[in-house]
């Protein structure tokens, strides 16, 4: 393959994906001429046009750049893709996101962090906390920072900051100096096949920590006695069994407060009086691989402690918008695509807000994991006191016969619960909310939305519909 100093300019298809942009960011900071492709136009896309990319919106062969030396594609553009088949007949020099990743990434002392979900949260504060506290480091993240409001930073350190995806085993082809490994629950069985063949292909991640190398993982993991290396931590938010936990938590408007306990090589360390403002019960468990990290490469607690409290989030993980100053409800969007992240993100909502009602706005994401996976989401969605389901976002997948979002509504056992499309939605969320409100005598409400899909877009409707602007 061509070396990253032949590069003069280069081409994305699927430019917009998160992961592709981090490294479309990247090579733009190097001075790369730096296009790319992808379906529909974000607010992602919109932000890479204003930093100076060129981005497309049209399979097209003849305005497909030429004079580029490398094209680099994610796994869920579709292999008949018009361009992407051009570029693989014309000789060009043709990679997945992950290739590129693992050029980048060689040779640097990496921090990777993988899981089904909480790696985005985690790796954005592991790389906000190293930043921010002047450590510094190369941060590829599979979210937008709030702070920073990117996903892809340099430094001059030689540390790099990774999203581990496990999807199509890319994060196989990752060297990490310290890894985390925060869940590993069937995902992607269009690709696995089955449970344990997920569960493999994090113990084989495992397996590629270096010599020396640190592996935090989440106590009580399933299968965590098969996971590689002897040098391990495991922690938890709450299980004092757990060599990183939590103690004298509280919550605070908004957030929490709670000291970090680390346990290693037989000496008991702890921070005291770290705050967090993003809400959910499992982002203070986020926090613990971040902080331990940060605290194992020197940094001072009280650097640690100063940083934290000043972290505003991810974009779409708990994010706040409408706060909980601003009225009657409170709106949070969240990227929640799996039946243990819809767990972890009501139930995170209920011990926050204990005197709301939750009502949660799912959109399905893909036909073949909703097919899957509805049983576990119908659990998770049960737990709202209203469920409304939108149709299913198809993404990368064309539609498989007898699978819609019916086969998750029919299931789900909450007392109030609908299938709207999103028009629908916009239309009657007010009048669903206030039938809910005036029936069980309630005055409060936390609205969530959730998915991976483009649910986000109806966001300043749902806004000015809730709070009237």
């Amino acid at each position: 393959m061509i070396t990253l100093k032949e590069i003069q300019a280069v081409y994305f298809i699927g430019i917009g994906g998160i992961g592709m942009s981090a490294l479309a960011r990247y090579f733009h900071s190097l001075g790369v001429k730096v296009s790319g492709y992808d379906k529909t136009p974000t607010p992602l896309t919109h932000q890479l046009e204003v930093e100076g990319l060129v981005v497309y919106y049209d399979e097209n062969i003849d305005r497909a750049p030429k004079e580029v030396q490398l094209v680099v594609y994610t796994p869920a553009i579709p292999e008949h893709h018009t361009e992407l088949t051009y570029y693989r007949t014309h000789g060009y020099s043709v990679v997945k996101r992950s290739d590129v990743l693992q050029i980048i990434t060689a040779g640097a002392t990496n921090i990777c962090v993988a899981g089904t979900h909480g790696k985005t949260t985690i790796s954005t504060l592991t790389a906000y906390l190293l930043r921010e506290t002047g450590y510094g480091c190369h941060a590829f993240l599979g979210g937008i920072s709030v702070n920073y409001n990117t996903n892809y930073w340099s430094s001059t350190s030689s540390l790099c900051v990774v999203e581990a995806d496990e999807y199509d085993r890319s994060f196989h082809k990752l060297s990490p100096d310290y890894a985390v490994i925060s869940s590993m629950d069937p995902d992607h069985l269009d690709i696995y096949g089955t449970a344990q063949n997920v569960e493999n292909a994090f113990i084989e991640f495992s397996g590629k920590i270096k010599t020396g190398g640190l592996l935090l993982y989440k106590y009580g993991l399933k299968r965590a006695v098969d996971l590689k290396g002897s040098n391990r931590l495991s922690y938890h938010v709450t299980d004092s069994q757990a060599d990183v936990h939590t103690q004298d938590l509280q919550i605070q408007p908004g957030g929490y407060t709670f000291d970090v306990v680390i346990k290693n090589a037989g000496v008991t360390h702890v921070i005291n009086h770290l705050s967090l403002s993003v809400g959910g019960l499992h982002n203070v468990e986020n926090t613990l691989p971040a902080v331990t990290l940060a605290y194992l490469l020197g940094i001072s607690d009280e650097s640690i402690r100063t940083a934290l409290a000043a972290f505003r989030g991810v974009k779409r993980r708990f994010e706040y918008i409408i706060s909980p100053a601003q009225g009657d409800y409170i709106l949070i969007d969240d990227y929640a695509h799996h039946p243990e992240e819809l767990r972890a993100l009501i139930s995170g909502a209920k011990h926050l807000f204990p005197d709301h009602a939750i009502a949660i706005v799912f959109q399905p994401h893909l036909y073949s994991r909703t097919r899957d996976l509805a049983a576990g989401f119908a659990e998770s969605l049960s737990a709202a006191d209203i469920s409304i389901l939108l149709p299913i976002y198809p993404a990368r997948e064309l539609p498989i016969e007898g699978v819609s979002a019916n086969i998750i509504f029919d299931k789900i056992i909450s007392a109030d619960k609908y299938l709207l499309d999103k028009q629908e939605l916009i239309n009657q969320i007010e009048i669903v909310l206030n039938r809910y409100k005036n029936k069980n005598n309630v005055q409060k409400m936390v609205v969530i939305t959730a998915g991976a899909g483009d649910i986000d877009a109806l966001l300043p409707d749902l806004r000015k519909k809730l709070i009237h602007e």
